[in-house]
């Protein structure tokens, strides 16, 4: 990773997300989006990158806030866009207008729930997507984004830690 880039990650969360361990638990689990932003802070800076953490439930915001990493220049995006993956081409079309490295997330698997779920505008933008890992998707999200725009981890990597 070139020493000029950006090294900062955008985390975008969308509808919902912020109740996390509130409902659904038994697909969600029971952690919560702090938790989720504590996470991605400290994964990210084991590659030495920093994180932006954001949560919305409306989708202009979240379409606001993929263009902004494309004027900032951000080194790559996080994404769970909840039930937006399943219903927002707007969501797509600014993935991929704003060619940006972008991992989409989801906490629970998809493809155990309602067949209307298992479609993903985001996913077609995205280089990767994880899904039913809980909140550690958001670690292997990173982990796999690190390693596509090249950010060397600052420490040795713990095969295990990444399972």
């Amino acid at each position: 990773m070139a020493e000029d880039a950006n090294k900062t990650i955008y985390v975008l969360n969308g509808p919902n997300l912020d109740l996390l361990g509130a409902g659904e638990l038994d697909h969600h689990g029971h952690a919560t989006l702090a938790e989720v932003e504590r996470l991605c802070g400290e994964t990210a800076a084991r590659f030495g990158l920093t994180t932006e953490c954001r949560q919305s439930d409306n989708e202009g915001a979240l379409v606001g806030s993929i263009h902004e990493a494309r004027t900032k220049s951000v080194a790559g995006i996080i994404l769970n866009a909840g039930i937006y993956s399943n219903t927002s081409p707007a969501l797509h079309d600014a993935l991929t207008r704003g060619k940006i490295p972008t991992v989409e997330v989801h906490v629970g698997n998809i493809h155990a729930r309602a067949s209307g779920r298992h479609h993903a505008f985001a996913a077609k933008a995205a280089f990767a997507s994880i899904c039913g890992f809980g909140i550690d998707g958001y670690r292997l999200a990173i982990t796999g984004l690190a390693a596509k725009i090249g950010a060397n981890s600052s420490a040795k990597t713990d095969v295990k830690a990444l399972a």
